[in-house]
């Protein structure tokens, strides 16, 4: 037997299948009018009450949207590819060839058409193949929105099984839905929710797919294929079957020429014509398509899952809109200020991270790899900007100082060290911890301030010193928006490891952004959010099971440090970047016109840099590392990390007016400091210090003045030091002096000048003998 006369057989015998539930379908429902009026007004009832919700829906969802800031799209989301249309945005020769072809009295039924199901039957007979349809629009709009809403396997099943009971319920519920909504309104449900093939539900989405337009402007020829198209979506496909699509929209350009809808001419000039496609590009869906920022896209989606607690069918099948923070500009410019800096997919990963102070909004994620692809050396599905890998270096010192700020040490706070510099506290193992210098350009004094911006290790874990212990530093840190997850705070403060100045822990970009944030925001703190508002298909705010919005935007904490250790550090940060300051670190983040705080960071053995900058608007934190591996990066955190930080701002602040940074608070930078007095002999050097609240120590120097002499104190006098702080009054030991001159021999006798020149040389004599005692008085008053 060949495979046309089966494939004929087969269809016979389903038509001949349709028939007895036809007559069942028939007697079920004449049941319902047997009895008189009461009963049909009771079972009309009935048939309403038992609509299920899917079915009370005006339209079905579409792809949900994720924006950006700006309103833009990043990615869609969906199971269907869907976008629903109004009535008014589908043209009227499109619902004329849908009706016309598969329910042509339409408008006369009320949802189910026995003579319409006859006609049908006779004539699918005769063709040997389903010509037109068996069922009425609004039966089979019951079908398809019980299928495509089915929660389970079983459900979806129970909507396309052939028993006559499946008839039954679908019949009642077509008629249900006529008395409820108007032809109008099912025609264009309908057309919503139909497949058409090639991942197309919905006729938007088709005329897209097909034919690269929107629905209202779909023509004559596009609509009569697209209805055709409805009873065998593959069979008839334009694009991989264009001869099946061509007969096929040529029988529903027949049907509507018979019903008097198309003229002859119509008729004659397009059925002998090809069909026509421009295969349009499937919207992008996901994260691996996003247009911009897949590391962010990324990022939202696991905040929706885990902090906003929505599932995957939500969000695949809810139409829901998501408004995001991100900021295409922001995007743009850290993708391509990564790029300078690293090429895309190289073994070092730079990861580019802004957020805006104050709201904690993420502005941009920036790598340079490629979201969720395929090729091992180009992609990377693990959202490094919020992984924690390596350490931050020195740019926790921030943290180191903002607790000694929030103690009252004041900027001013001075501290002579040596290199290396044994801590009197912390230990390695049973040896005192000890740490030297990066390089010899360090003065062994230096205040705080000055200590911060040139990044001194002997003055930071000499200050851990004056602190006592890492807890005050580290709850710090936690209060400003870190989050140390290996080993987490309380093991670290345990620990007790001196080392936590110098940023040893896996670090999250976001967290250093975050924490820094606090700081630009006057010492406001805000959990990152990505996201906005999310409104469901109905444009409402989408709620919990509660009935509250899903979203609260309460992630923000007034004062979580105070803010004038904010402010403070805001000033002290910006010498860091400014020009102008000596040992700085960070001068290349420096964009020109604008007040930029920032601080530097190298890991040990120079596994990663970090730089984090910001302004009072943004704040940004690069890292650089291997992501695979431990490897040396190169450099220091004011060479890749302020570069990459400044060709990301550049753009971005160029041509902005200049956002000024509070001043600091003078209770703050003072600290519980008092002004060091100015002495110049030891006796009062010690009684000076003594009036004002310090205690004293002499220590001897080499220098090149005669010995006893005093040089200055430690701070120095006009520096500032806390209450009983020892300074050290710095006396030379005259190693370094010149010998003193050889004695001068005695001057002949010589007889007298009666003209008076013996006055005047004894004048001279007087004079140098004076001149001698005038020395001697200064070195007296040096040795008050």
């Amino acid at each position: 037997m060949s495979e046309n006369v089966q494939s004929r057989t087969r269809v016979i015998a389903k038509l001949a299948a349709t028939v007895v539930v036809a007559g069942a379908l028939l007697a079920g429902l004449l049941l319902p009018w047997v009895g008189g009026t009461g009963v049909v007004a009771r079972n009309s009832a009935s048939l309403l009450d038992a609509l299920p919700v899917e079915l009370t829906d005006k339209t079905p969802t579409g792809n949900s949207r994720v924006l950006a800031a700006d309103g833009s799209l990043i990615t869609n989301l969906y199971e269907n590819n869907r976008t629903p249309a109004a009535s008014d945005q589908i043209s009227e020769v499109m619902k004329q060839a849908l009706v016309d072809i598969e329910d042509s009295r339409f408008y006369a039924h009320n949802g189910l058409d026995v003579q319409g199901t006859m006609r049908a039957l006779i004539t699918n007979v005769a063709a040997g193949s389903v010509r037109e349809g068996g069922s009425t629009l609004t039966q089979q709009l019951v079908k398809q929105t019980l299928l495509q809403t089915a929660a389970t396997p079983e459900e979806g099943q129970a909507a396309v099984q052939e028993s006559v009971g499946r008839k039954l319920r679908e019949a009642r519920l077509a008629l249900a839905l006529e008395e409820k909504y108007s032809k109008d309104e099912l025609l264009t449900r309908y057309l919503n929710i139909v497949y058409f093939g090639q991942g197309a539900y919905g006729i938007q989405a088709a005329a897209q797919k097909y034919f690269s337009v929107n629905a209202i402007d779909l023509t004559l020829p596009q609509a009569a294929m697209l209805a055709g198209l409805v009873q065998s979506p593959a069979n008839d496909d334009p694009i991989d079957n264009p001869e099946n699509a061509q007969i096929r929209r040529n029988q529903v350009l027949e049907r509507m020429h018979t019903l008097g809808h198309i003229t002859d001419q119509e008729l004659a000039d397009i059925s002998p014509q090809p069909v026509a496609v421009v295969p349009g590009v499937n919207p992008p869906n996901g994260c691996r398509y996003a247009v911009i920022g897949g590391f962010f896209c990324a990022y939202v989606l696991e905040y929706l899952t885990g902090t906003l607690g929505l599932t995957p069918t939500e969000l695949n099948n809810g139409g829901l809109t998501i408004q995001t923070t991100l900021r295409p500009d922001m995007q743009a410019a850290g993708d391509q200020a990564v790029l300078n800096t690293l090429p895309m997919g190289a073994e070092l990963a730079g990861m580019y991270t802004a957020v805006e102070p104050g709201t904690g909004h993420l502005l941009a994620m920036s790598v340079n790899r490629q979201y969720g692809c395929e090729d091992p050396n180009l992609c990377e599905s693990v959202i490094l900007n919020a992984a924690y890998s390596q350490g931050a270096g020195s740019t926790y010192k921030t943290f180191v100082a903002a607790a000694a700020l929030e103690q009252g040490y004041s900027q001013y706070f001075t501290q002579t060290t040596s290199d290396p510099y044994v801590s009197r506290i912390y230990k390695d193992g049973r040896n005192a911890y000890d740490v030297r210098n990066a390089g010899s350009g360090y003065s062994a004094t230096l205040d705080l301030e000055r200590a911060l911006y040139m990044s001194s290790n002997t003055y930071f874990l000499a200050l851990e010193d004056v602190l006592g212990s890492v807890e005050t530093p580290v709850r710090m840190a936690e209060r400003m928006g870190m989050n140390f997850v290996s080993p987490p705070g309380d093991q670290i403060v345990a620990e007790n490891n001196g080392s936590f100045t110098f940023g040893p822990y896996p670090t999250s970009p976001l967290d250093l952004a975050s924490a820094y944030s606090t700081l630009a925001a006057s010492g406001t703190q805000c959990d990152p959010t990505p996201v906005t508002a999310i409104l469901d298909r109905n444009g409402k705010p989408l709620e919990n099971d509660e009935g509250n919005p899903v979203v609260r935007n309460d992630n923000c904490t007034p004062e979580a440090i105070p803010p004038g250790v904010a402010t403070t550090l805001n000033q002290m940060l910006r010498k860091d970047v400014e020009p102008g300051f000596s040992g700085q670190t960070g001068s290349r983040a420096f964009v020109p016109g604008h007040q930029i705080a920032g601080k530097t960071g190298t890991s040990q053995e120079n596994y990663s840099v970090a730089f984090v900058g910001y302004t009072p608007q943004y704040t940004a934190s690069v890292m650089v590392l291997n992501p695979k591996r431990n490897q040396d990066v190169g450099g220091f955190g004011g060479g890749k990390g302020a570069t990459i930080w400044h060709d990301a701002m550049a753009p971005i602040l160029t041509g902005q007016p200049m956002a000024p940074f509070p001043p600091a608070d003078p209770t703050v930078q003072n600290g519980n400091t008092r002004v060091v007095p100015s002495c110049n002999s030891e006796r009062g050097c010690a009684s000076a210090l003594q009036s004002a609240g310090f205690q004293s120590a002499t220590r001897e120097v080499d220098s090149d003045q005669p010995a006893g002499t005093v040089l200055g104190t430690s701070p120095p006098a006009g520096g500032r030091a806390v209450l009983n702080q020892v300074v050290t009054i710095q006396v030379s030991n005259g190693s370094q002096a010149p010998p003193p001159a050889p004695e001068t021999p005695a001057a002949p006798e010589s007889t007298p000048n009666p003209d008076g020149d013996g006055d005047g040389d004894g004048g001279g004599g007087n004079g140098g003998g004076n001149g001698g005692n005038g020395g001697g008085g200064g070195n007296g008053n040096r040795n008050d």
